[in-house]
């Protein structure tokens, strides 16, 4: 199982859209997938319609290991594609687990419970840097960063690429980058062309080319349970999702060939 943490420490960035929309375009193809909500607020959770009441298991007990991933899993409306649902008991697991063994290696160890359950893994994290990230980054192969068109966004990324090179010091030698996505791009603002412009100088090939436009379907869609690829197929946010799987799915089959 390919196991891939979208993470960026900055709220707002469209982490959690990102992983809703990739993980529907991904089972479109075929591919099973599992989503971990692993973000206190839930929100990968309610975009795909689980209401709060059906949350039995989640994923702050399943880092507690007061369930395995199988009890913590539940289905979604969208055909090959299963949860790990989040509640704001989350909030409360690195309190929890900070004199824990081993603390780090949670999620990483409960996704080898089904190694070959699913084809991949999308990890929905935090905005922070904190021990839930950090065990996203311990569990995962890769990582994709989403980031927003704006003025801040490279002080943020070089903050985010220096928690990587820690986590792969310490933890996880194998974590790469799959890759950076550009998302609310403006194309009526100057400002995001200079942004897109000086994140691809800095990071070149890093930086997929598809690029996530703002777009009001991508914003209504949650509220309504489902994903903006269902909501609406044919939207401008939509399209550029399909794209980028479409890129996920390039790079991923080059890494495997190389490997």
């Amino acid at each position: 199982m390919i196991r891939i943490a979208i993470a960026n420490q900055k709220g707002g960035v469209g982490k959690t859209t990102t992983a809703i929309n990739l993980a529907t375009a991904l089972a479109a193809t075929g591919w099973r997938v599992l989503l971990v909500d692993f973000d206190p607020q839930g929100n990968a959770s309610t975009g795909l319609g689980i209401d709060r009441g059906a949350r039995g298991s989640s994923s702050y007990e399943l880092l507690r290991r007061d369930c395995t991933l199988a009890e913590a899993v539940v289905p979604t409306q969208i055909p090959r594609l299963d949860i790990v649902p989040a509640t704001v008991d989350l909030s409360g697991a690195e309190i929890e687990l900070i004199e824990v063994e081993k603390r780090t290696h949670r999620l990483h160890d409960a996704l080898a419970q089904e190694e070959n359950r699913w084809d991949v893994c999308l990890i929905d994290c935090p905005p922070s840097l904190g021990l839930l990230t950090v065990n996203a980054l311990v569990a995962a192969n890769m990582m994709l960063v989403p980031l927003q068109c704006e003025f801040f966004a490279l002080e943020g990324l070089s903050q985010l690429l220096q928690t990587i090179e820690r986590v792969r010091a310490r933890f996880n030698p194998q974590l790469s980058i799959l890759g950076v996505a550009l998302t609310m791009y403006d194309r009526r603002n100057r400002l995001s062309e200079q942004v897109a412009a000086d994140v691809r100088s800095v990071l070149g090939e890093v930086v997929f080319e598809t690029v996530i436009p703002r777009n009001v379907r991508l914003s209504e869609a949650p509220s309504h349970g489902v994903p903006a690829l269902i909501y609406d197929h044919r939207c401008p946010g939509s399209e550029a999702y399909i794209s980028l799987a479409r890129e996920c799915i390039t790079r991923l089959t080059q890494k495997a060939q190389a490997a």
